[in-house]
């Protein structure tokens, strides 16, 4: 049975969908104010993996990755290109889904805005208003975290330290990993000099970035998810906030499970521009390696540890799975003339299949999936050298590892 690290729990817990068969999992998506990089792609390489090998197991997997496309970066950075927040906003979107497709990355079934989903986040404010989680003060809605019972549960926050003295965060977002210890900010009311607002039920003004994704989750999945995916960071305000806003309202536990993906660092040390140790799916490309090596790269460190990318390192993975590639190209070929198998043969077939699902089922470990399946490559090819894997041994191999690529699309064996 899959375990996956739920972040709420702190434990790997046994995975069971609320509705059999079928998963709903929201992936936070990104914020589309600039071009992302390659640690912004760590994470949903992660996430794909996870749809595809739930996928495998036979679930139907519904999932939405949104978009935030305004917020207080993406209106900054619009204006300094001389572009309409929601025209640069689209420009990067387009960018970033054909980016996830050199990398294999599935569609997701839905793909919400911010700003399509601004009337489901004025009904939102509005609910929390009557109930008292929200309120007025110089015309922006602020959120009382302490109106909430079990705020920052799933960042296990000591609400011990929060002080008396009230306090309220105006941001959209704010830079590093330290909690805002107050009331977050809702709704922006309109001020002369803004840009970007829109006339609703409440006034005009525009959804804050905290109740924008709560929005966009019920607006596609609804209430009760099974999964909920993001990058580490998130576990600093940010998803502790969409859980305080829609369980509020609904009443309901948002997801059952969490997970959260580390980052990945450049020679040890945070990707930023300030660094100007930002690399590009483009440099890479370009530097001659191919998006199945990339994505290898990216998804062969376990998702919870934080992965340090060197141009060294990333040499050395796509020449292992090169080495996987020339093992499976042998063995392609294998068989003519061959009249009787080898009686090896049938039990390393089925444990190619079964030791992949015994170390993806745990916590989806695709490093050591990975390393046992060529360890048992590796005896298979010897044998097809010495002539004792038929043609239909090979055609049973190949079929085996189509199936298993159909999680890692890093063989080239898609149907």
């Amino acid at each position: 049975m899959l375990g996956l690290y739920n972040s709420l729990t702190r434990t790997i817990e046994a995975f069971e969908s609320v509705e059999e068969g079928k998963v709903k999992m929201f992936t936070c998506g990104p914020s589309i104010y600039q071009r992302p990089h390659i640690g912004n792609y760590r994470t949903y390489l992660f996430e794909d993996v996870l749809q595809r090998y739930l996928e495998y197991g036979g679930y139907q997997v519904i999932r939405a990755l949104n978009f935030t496309d305004v917020e207080e970066k993406s209106i900054q950075e619009a204006q300094k290109h001389h572009r309409g927040v929601l025209e640069w906003t689209e420009h990067c979107g387009r960018l970033f889904f054909k980016e996830l497709q050199l990398l294999r990355v599935k569609p997701p079934t839905y793909n919400p805005k911010s700003s399509t989903s601004v009337e489901e986040a004025v009904c939102l404010i509005q609910k929390l208003l009557k109930q008292g989680h929200a309120y007025w003060y110089k015309q922006n809605v602020y959120f009382d975290p302490l109106t909430f019972k079990g705020f920052g549960k799933l960042a296990h926050l000591d609400m011990s330290r929060w002080p008396r003295v009230k306090k309220r965060f105006h941001k959209d977002t704010y830079a590093g990993n330290r909690w805002n210890m107050g009331d977050f900010i809702l709704w922006h009311g309109y001020k002369k000099s803004d840009t970007v607002y829109w006339d609703t039920a409440i006034g005009r003004g525009r959804p804050a970035w905290n109740v924008q994704d709560p929005a966009m989750v019920l607006q596609t999945l609804g209430a009760s998810l099974d999964i909920y995916c993001g990058g580490e960071d998130n576990l600093v305000r940010h998803h502790d906030y969409t859980i305080a806003v829609a369980e509020s309202v609904t009443g309901k536990p948002l997801a059952r499970y969490w997970l959260h993906g580390a980052h990945l660092l450049v020679d040890g040390k945070k990707m930023s521009k300030s660094r100007g140790n930002v690399i590009y799916l483009s440099d890479l490309l370009q530097a001659g390696y191919t998006s199945e090596d990339i994505r290898f790269f990216l998804i062969y460190g376990h998702y919870r540890k934080r992965l340090n990318f060197t141009y060294d390192k990333l040499k050395k993975t796509a020449e292992k799975l090169n080495q996987a590639r020339e093992m499976i190209e042998i063995i392609q070929h294998a068989g003519a003339g061959v009249q009787e198998s080898d009686g090896v043969v049938e039990g390393l077939i089925r444990r190619l299949q079964r030791e992949f699902a015994k170390n993806m089922d745990d916590d989806l470990n695709v490093k050591k999936a990975f390393d046992e399946l060529v360890r048992t490559l590796s005896r298979l090819t010897r044998l097809a050298r010495m002539n004792k894997v038929t043609t239909k041994d090979a055609q049973r191999i190949i079929d085996t590892l189509k199936n298993i690529d159909r999680v890692v699309q890093v063989f080239q064996l898609h149907p």
